[in-house]
């Protein structure tokens, strides 16, 4: 039996600005899934990570299905409506055009999907970050997916000795999807060349060389794309099978203890470290951390597990407690050199149309 699993996430609202969904907006969005399900879903989790709110869900529809994007859709702007009633900060933020045209990728929601033949043991991953954009995952999943130091699966299982298919997307050609395929061993050199600039290279997604099996998905909206100008950060979602064929759940995780440094934070213009936090975790200093939650999934016939939260473990408390460090110490430099995004990145801000009228005062010296 093929399965799709796709994941939806969209910003409609917050309480006092960027900090979390309020009960009742999160339950209209679970009331309109709940009304809309009957004949397409098999079944669904609703979540929510700072201040979006995520729509997992698996069908038999495929990916980019037009009823199961409309569900979503729907869903969002019933809360946007219960949103605007409460006058809740930023209601329907990420809800960039007004009318739904067959899917929601380009209307600004995140979106995560892959279709797959269910294994007799299917789990899976699913991640969903705020404050950030989707380059936040790239150094993790290339460590989890192409390097033996994070993932010794690739020395020590047969299943995956062949490596691993890169699809990574220039985020920044706006007219289409303009992709490349890379392969980990043989062109990890490539692939690392490309990844280290997370904000015009983005993974897509990553396939198994030795049986060809997709095993992760990653959303690689960026809002500014879409709306011509600062609407927030854009808030990635990723699907990540693991055990067997794919790295194991642990492999996946380790990368995240680095807390690496990732676009957004404040006004999505800054730079902070990516903290792995628990379920449901909301927002707070300097509008961030930028931060990652994870559950952990498995699923029968299309049917999910409850989820277990895989950051919700004393090692990682002690990971936050170092995350937190690394956030203050380059809040400390404020807007100065590397702890705001360079000018490419803050082309839709105020400061640009500062430093257009201050060019105009500058003179050339005799």
């Amino acid at each position: 039996m093929k399965t799709t699993i796709s994941v939806l996430k969209a910003d409609i609202g917050s309480i006092g600005g960027h900090i979390k969904p309020s009960q009742e907006l999160l339950a209209e969005v679970r009331n309109s899934v709940a009304a809309n399900a009957k004949g397409l879903l098999i079944d669904y989790y609703i979540s929510f990570t700072g201040d979006d709110i995520a729509i997992l869900c698996t069908h038999t529809r495929g990916v980019n299905d037009e009823k199961i994007h409309k569900l979503a859709w729907d869903a969002f702007r019933a809360g946007t409506t219960v949103a605007k009633k409460a006058g809740l900060y930023g209601a329907g933020q990420d809800l960039l055009k007004d009318a739904f045209s067959g899917n929601v990728r380009g209307l600004g929601p995140a979106v995560a999907e892959m279709e797959i033949e269910e294994r007799e043991n299917e789990p899976f991953l699913f991640f969903a970050a705020d404050k950030t954009d989707p380059g936040a995952y790239n150094l993790p999943f290339y460590l989890a997916f192409a390097d033996p130091m994070y993932c010794s699966g690739l020395i020590l299982s047969p299943k995956m000795s062949q490596g691993f298919k890169f699809r990574i997307i220039d985020v920044s050609y706006t007219e289409k999807n303009k992709i490349i395929e890379l392969v980990a061993p043989e062109e990890i050199y490539d692939i690392a060349a490309l990844l280290r600039d997370t904000e015009k290279y983005v993974i897509e997604s990553i396939y198994s060389r030795s049986t060809g099996n997709q095993c992760a998905a990653l959303s690689t909206q960026r809002l500014h794309n879409i709306a011509g100008k600062y609407t927030g950060k854009d808030d990635p979602v990723a699907l990540v099978r693991v055990q067997g064929e794919f790295p194991a759940t642990g492999e996946v995780l380790a990368p995240f203890n680095i807390g690496h440094y990732v676009a957004g934070f404040m006004r999505g213009s800054h730079i902070g470290p990516l903290m792995p936090c628990k379920l449901q975790t909301t927002i707070s200093y300097f509008d961030g951390p930028p931060v990652v939650t994870g559950a952990a999934f498995s699923i029968k016939e299309g049917k999910l597990s409850e989820p277990a939260d895989v950051f919700d473990h004393p090692y990682w408390e002690a990971i936050r407690m170092q995350v937190a460090h690394k956030a203050s110490e380059i809040r400390r430099q404020g807007f100065c050199g590397p702890s705001m995004l360079p000018f490419s990145e803050l082309e839709y801000g105020g400061v640009v149309e500062k430093l257009k009228e201050l060019d105009k005062k500058f003179k050339f010296s005799d």
